[in-house]
């Protein structure tokens, strides 16, 4: 069995991973040919201003007196530039965002999942094309832009990672860090004749980063005074930098600046998903070559952002952001990024209708040459046979429109150019995709069949080892034993040929020769399969075909929640219903009625808001408080009891009671010091990290009776998990643990009515990490509901006050007691055991389900696995390629989180196991575990 589930382990990071390689591939191609606007270009030099995470509407909307928070940008918009909105796409975050608007193209997951600081991926960038660019700003953005590129003209100016604190008393000094050390540059400059020849030169870029309404933006709210002080902030900063430019240039109007940002931010401080207020970010633009403000009667906008803004009379122009790439480069007059798929705004330019059309039409071949190259890479790893050109955009077309382009150029029909170069832009994104996405079909196939193949042998291991129906082998089978593998083995030979003759990668090998083995491992159980066929015709139609609509619609419920977390409502009063359906009401009235009010009180978590929650640390005191009386309760008939355990169980069940005390008061505290912006008190963080790390270990030390160690246990992670969060979920651990202890004890009555004479109480049995497998017993129907139950009780642990699929449902501030300077990946890890503490307490509980009712792990592990891949499966036939980002993303995450929820499933079992089980003594030796 030991080697079924390594196997089993492997097949499903297979199956993981193959996720990646379809839809998670980098979009990059190589071997294109630099390409430029011929013309002068307008601009010397290019200032880029970028406000990370500022949001469009906080910027242009006016405060509660009618004025506005950014006067200097407000007289920009109109008097001086062009403004309009720059959409950006999921993820929002900065390197991303900073991605697109510097290199003009939309980072993958895959360049992400390779690093977030450093540049993963070879891509060019605007910087890389300039002669020299300067950067002043943020450690975690500008390094990746200098590393990678073509020579050492790039230079980077950061502060210290230990500055960006979201518990610091003013976040506005990381932007008066980059404006003052901007000053002190310039004015060094004028003494050192080096760096004046260097920035008197033309084709230069000058970029500063400021982070501060970032910081300022998770640390107290968008709609907080400290946020939008820091926009008044940048706005003074930006008017001091643009006058210095002026000055130290003697005002020869060769500078352009663009104001923006990389993202916006949620109102309840956090960025990454689709939500509209992340989405929208500001664009102001002025200087060299850009247009000046145009009034207009009516703009083309529907929103009613406009007439709230005030701005409803003058031109807005939005571009996506990538736009602003070929924008920049144009302006200055270097070649476009070569990985841009940005399409240059012509509307902002301020030049002859001769200089738009030729940029333009420099934007056009820029974007064809990469679908070239991406053609010729797929033609050449392909059987000319098997090719199948991307028919909309053929070499006569392309020949086609250039040559009707640049005859149009000669003609001085400017405005026919544009046309036909957008219309050749917009064909060859399409093809990009189109071969970016060629081997997705062929590869969903194998993986497709591999998946059903490996459900199916899961099913028929448990109809054969753990069920009664008869077993061995056919003669059949055993005469002709030597034709299976033969043919299998040839079919795996052809495969491989196949795939080698087209130079296929490696990974392609795996995902098509995986199925071979499954199924000839799924045909070697004919006998199974003909006496399940057997069973079933035996079996009353109507019964199957009842368990088999229950069966589905479970996993429809399942699947449904991921979209809509009410479902997981629907299913939990559902459950409280259950006693009442079965004769367990009878026997049982006041387990069956803890159970249907727990149920109840679970399910109205899913109905509490994902995302938009305020902190609300009195919620968090409450949780806290609650516990307490539990524990006081739980002591009180443990004292009342007369065990050998009682001592040692009063002493660390006080100890437990101590650190939740403690957990309260470092959450009161720490919130009320990050209010007076105090940051966070040392004492309070060694606290916070004691208290984790002693988590795991101190329920060791209890007793390893059921009871006992889970309430043990939950003492100790909920210590952990009050200290991780800001408002009512803190409650859901406790409530979800309650249903927990009632489940164990409704599967023993179910166990006793189903028969079986073996039951004990939950205050006498005990965890042992040696079972008796003779106490273990053949499966039953109802063991499908339990296993049912169980992903029903994950899901519900992943998705009870959070969603995983979009990151921004986890608030930042839930790490405050632990750390307040910026480090995405322990930040990230704190996060991560958050989510996982339910999942922990669920499976302690289901590993008592396990031993209360003599059923094997190992049995109902199979049986989970089934539910948790006919879940993936489904997911897999769900991930969309097309629609929006938010769309796309959204699917490709479903899909990842259960096939994770099933690979860690043995990870969470195993330290569950280890909870549970596991027996520690401070006397140096181990207590008896006899009662």
């Amino acid at each position: 069995m030991l080697l079924f589930f390594t196997l089993g382990l492997l097949v499903h990071f297979v199956f993981f991973a193959s996720i990646f390689d379809i839809y998670f591939t980098s979009p990059l191609v190589h071997g294109m040919t630099p390409h430029f606007t011929p013309l002068p270009p307008p601009a010397r030099r290019l200032v880029l201003f970028v406000a990370d995470g500022l949001r469009a509407d906080a910027l242009y909307e006016l405060d509660e007196s009618g004025n506005s928070r950014a006067p200097f940008i407000r007289k920009i918009i109109t008097h001086e530039g062009s403004w309009g909105v720059s959409h950006t796409r999921v993820p929002t975050e900065s390197r991303p965002g900073h991605v697109a608007l510097i290199a003009g193209f939309y980072e993958d997951v895959s360049a992400v999942a390779k690093g977030w600081k450093e540049n993963p991926v070879e891509f060019d960038s605007l910087f890389n094309e300039s002669k020299y660019t300067w950067s002043w700003g943020s450690p975690d953005i500008l390094p990746m832009f200098a590393k990678g590129a073509s020579g050492d003209h790039i230079y980077t100016h950061s502060y210290d990672a230990k500055r960006e604190d979201f518990g610091a008393h003013d976040a506005t000094k990381l932007d008066s860090w980059v404006f003052d050390n901007v000053k002190d540059f310039f004015h060094a400059a004028r003494n050192n004749q080096s760096l004046f020849s260097k920035i008197n030169e033309e084709k230069i870029v000058f970029f500063l980063h400021l982070l501060g309404l970032d910081t300022n933006g998770h640390a107290h709210r968008p709609s907080s005074r400290d946020y939008k002080d820091n926009i008044k902030k940048v706005d003074d900063g930006v008017k001091e930098i643009v006058s210095m430019f002026k000055q130290f240039y003697g005002n020869d109007g060769k500078t352009t600046f663009i104001f923006t940002s990389d993202h916006g931010m949620t109102d309840w401080g956090f960025h990454g998903a689709g939500h509209p207020s992340e989405t929208l970010t500001p664009l102001i633009t002025w200087g060299a070559g850009i247009k000046y403000p145009q009034k207009v009667s009516a703009q083309q906008f529907d929103d009613e952002f406009l007439k709230e803004w005030k701005l409803e009379n003058w031109k807005r122009q939005d571009v996506n952001q990538a736009d602003i790439a070929p924008l920049m480069a144009s302006l200055i007059g270097v070649p476009f990024p070569l990985n841009s798929v940005g399409i240059l705004p012509v509307d902002y330019l301020n030049n002859t209708d001769l200089f738009k059309a030729e940029s333009m039409f420099t934007n056009a071949v820029q974007i064809l040459e990469q679908f070239k190259v991406k053609m010729t890479q797929k033609k050449e790893v392909t059987l000319p046979f098997l090719f199948t050109p991307f028919k909309l955009l053929s070499d006569s077309k392309q020949l086609d429109i250039l040559r009707k382009a640049r005859s149009c150029i000669k003609q001085k029909k400017f405005d026919e150019v544009v046309s036909l170069c957008k219309e050749l832009i917009d064909l060859a994104l399409k093809g990009l995709s189109y071969y970016h996405t060629y081997d997705r079909f062929f590869l969903g196939i194998s993986v497709v069949t591999g998946f059903v193949g490996w459900i199916s042998y899961a099913s028929l291991l448990i109809i054969k080892s753990h069920s009664n129906l008869t077993r061995g082998v056919s003669i059949e089978i055993k005469k002709s034993s030597h034709l299976l593998p033969c043919s299998f083995v040839a079919i795996g030979v052809l495969i491989a040929f196949f795939l080698l003759i087209q130079a296929c990668p490696w990974t392609y090998y795996v995902y098509c020769l995986l199925p071979v083995p499954i199924w000839y491992a799924v045909l070697r159980e004919f006998q199974v399969i003909q006496d399940l066929v057997t069973s079933l015709l035996s079996f009353p139609l109507s019964h199957f075909v009842g368990h088999l609509l229950v069966f589905t619609l479970g996993i429809e419920v399942l699947v449904l929640s991921f979209f809509y977390r009410y479902m997981l409502t629907a299913g939990l009063i559902a459950f409280a219903g259950w006693p009442f359906l079965t004769q367990l009401w009878t026997q049982a009235k006041i387990t069956s009625l803890s159970w249907t009010f727990f149920s109840l009180l679970l399910a109205a978590f899913p109905l509490m808001p994902v995302v938009g929650r305020k902190p609300d640390i009195s919620l968090v005191m409450g949780a806290g408080l609650l516990l307490l009386l539990l524990s006081l309760f739980v002591v009180t008939s443990l004292m009342k009891r007369r065990s050998s355990f009682i001592k040692e169980d009063l002493w660390v069940h006080g100890l437990q009671m101590l650190n939740t005390v403690l957990s309260m008061y470092v959450v009161y505290s720490t919130h009320s010091s990050l209010l007076k912006k105090q940051g966070l008190p040392l004492i309070n963080q060694i606290v916070s990290w004691a208290t984790l790390a002693s988590s795991l270990v101190v329920p060791l030390l209890s007793s390893p009776v059921i009871f006992q160690r889970l309430f043990s246990i939950l003492l100790s992670l909920m210590s952990t998990y009050l200290l991780l969060s800001t408002g009512y979920e803190a409650l859901f651990p406790l409530v979800l643990s309650c249903l927990m202890f009632v489940w164990i004890y409704m599967e023993q009555e179910t166990l006793q009515h189903s028969g079986v004479s073996y039951k004990q109480k939950l205050t006498s049995i005990q965890f042992s990490y040696n079972a008796d497998i003779t106490q273990f017993r053949q499966l039953y129907l109802d063991d499908i509901r339990r296993a049912f139950f169980l992903v029903f009780f994950l899901v519900t642990a992943f998705f009870g006050t959070g969603n995983i699929a979009s990151i921004n449902s986890f608030d930042l501030a839930s790490v405050y007691c632990f750390l307040t300077v910026f480090s995405p990946f322990m930040m990230g890890a704190l996060m991560m055991w958050k989510i996982l503490i339910p999942f922990v307490l669920v499976m302690c509980a289901f590993e008592a389900v396990q031993l209360t009712t003599q059923l094997s792990s190992k049995s109902l592990f199979l049986l989970v696995l089934i539910i948790s891949d006919t879940m993936a499966l489904h997911f897999f036939f769900l991930v969309k390629d097309y629609g929006s980002w938010l769309d796309i993303g959204t699917s490709i995450s479903h899909y990842v989180i259960v096939m994770s929820m099933t690979i860690f499933l043995v990870f969470l079992n195993g330290l569950a196991q280890l909870l549970t089980t596991t027996k520690l003594s401070l006397r140096g030796k181990h207590k008896s575990h006899l009662i």
